[in-house]
């Protein structure tokens, strides 16, 4: 099993480029399903392990796929597979964003629930309701959901009761190919909603307003390949971001949207860091963060759909105040069981105290190198995020969950001159 060696108190400075963003590089690996004329080439695409895995369950259902130096080359015209195997579908949680997809194209798909880091109840509910509002049928039995939808998927109108992304994401994609219009009520409003909509677009598809609370589709007979490039990766700009704040550091992020990171930047901004963003909202933009000054608590931090406070981002800004000066208080209202990394922090020295869905975290003057385990991806994240500032050496096992979501995590780091290996 690998892991991460950490000898901590180095400042980091110099630049990293953020890499295309996971939670929109899935959804638009499975829209790829959808298209029937031409293939398509998807750029800044990470190497993660996700991604690998959503080509091996491209590849599986016929759609020719590959992965190389960060575009992926789909082409699924002769397109023949429904189902996708178990053993790929527990690689991860956001394999049920290839439900739609199959249901658009072939009317027809069979699969299980999915897999990924476990942060609780992440019912698939709202994807069932609706694409039953579409006319697919839908049995489970045994863990197994096998629908179909022999006379097509008909538009309908959809009210979410929850902005849910994957639930939004999935009613996109098996819309775009549906006859007649449909419309998501409080929809999610997530930039890699928006993503998603300009890749369907660019194939031919007729999608408006992503990115606000209503999105209207209207049902096109046919989408054709086209070039496209995945949005930057918020959630590992403020990764990289904590890692300045907690060094003393400085860094200059590269290939970045400011304006989809509002809410992280308010936060590290309270915590008395120098943030300077260049560029615009537009890729290629750059954000300069400087944390020479002592960190200090911040207002209270809840976890919110877009715009608000990402909950990926939770545990990351939560390792960045344990060493902060005074108490901040997090609220996480999207998961229940988001607090596994707690524990680890504390084995490192943290004064942290989590109840239900509140963490009170108390700052230390210093953390201390252990030997910990990541419990998911983000949890690992502001694992490293701390040993980067603790004093001595830390060891975190678990690496594969870190791996889901960060593209050479260890070679970025060790280039802005932090002292961390992967064993």
């Amino acid at each position: 099993m690998q892991r991460l060696i950490i000898n901590g108190g180095k400042k980091l400075c110099g630049e990293i480029r953020i890499q295309g963003a996971k939670n929109s590089a899935l959804p638009l690996l499975a829209g790829t399903l959808l298209v029937g004329k031409g293939s398509c080439e998807i750029k800044n695409v990470p190497g993660l392990s996700d991604v690998y895995s959503a080509c091996r369950i491209l590849n599986s259902l016929g759609c020719r796929c590959r992965w190389e130096k960060g575009t992926v080359r789909a082409d699924g015209t002769e397109l023949g597979g429904f189902e996708v195997r178990e053993e790929l579908m527990r690689t991860m949680r956001g394999s049920i964003v290839f439900m739609g997809p199959l249901l658009g194209r072939l009317r027809r798909c069979r699969l299980t629930f999915p897999g990924g880091c476990p942060l609780g109840s992440r019912p698939i509910d709202l994807h069932l309701s609706a694409l039953r509002k579409m006319g697919v049928s839908i049995r489970e039995e045994h863990g197994v959901l096998d629908c179909s939808c022999p006379g097509g998927l008909k538009g309908a109108d959809i009210s979410l009761s929850f902005p849910s992304v994957g639930a939004t994401e999935n009613i996109m994609l098996s819309a775009v190919l549906a006859e007649g219009e449909t419309v998501i009520r409080n929809a999610a409003r997530e930039p890699e909603i928006e993503d998603l909509a300009g890749f369907l677009n660019l194939c031919g598809a007729d999608v408006s307003g992503a990115g606000s609370g209503t999105v209207h589709i209207k049902g096109v007979k046919e989408l054709c390949g086209c070039t496209y490039e995945v949005m930057p990766d918020r959630i590992a700009a403020a990764t990289y971001m904590a890692a300045a704040a907690v060094t003393g550091g400085e860094l200059a992020l590269r290939q970045i949207r400011c304006g989809d990171l509002r809410a992280v930047i308010n936060v590290f901004e309270q915590m008395g860091c120098d943030i300077y963003c260049q560029g615009g909202e537009g890729e290629g933009g750059t954000l300069f963060i400087s944390g020479k000054k002592p960190l200090k608590a911040v207002e209270p931090v809840r976890t919110m759909p877009y715009p608000g406070f990402p909950t990926d981002a939770q545990a990351i800004v939560m390792a960045a105040l344990t060493l902060a000066e005074g108490s901040s208080m997090i609220i996480e209202n999207i998961f229940e069981n988001r607090y596994l990394h707690v524990d680890e922090l504390v084995r490192m020295g943290a004064d942290i105290r989590a109840e239900g869905k509140v963490a009170v975290i108390k700052g230390v003057k210093e953390l201390y190198g252990a030997k910990v385990r990541a419990a998911d991806l983000r949890g690992g994240a502001a694992l490293a995020v701390a040993a980067l500032a603790a004093e001595g050496t830390t060891e975190i096992e678990g690496l594969h969950l870190i791996d889901r979501g960060y593209e050479e995590f260890e070679k970025k780091l060790s280039a802005v001159g932090a002292d961390i290996v992967r064993e």
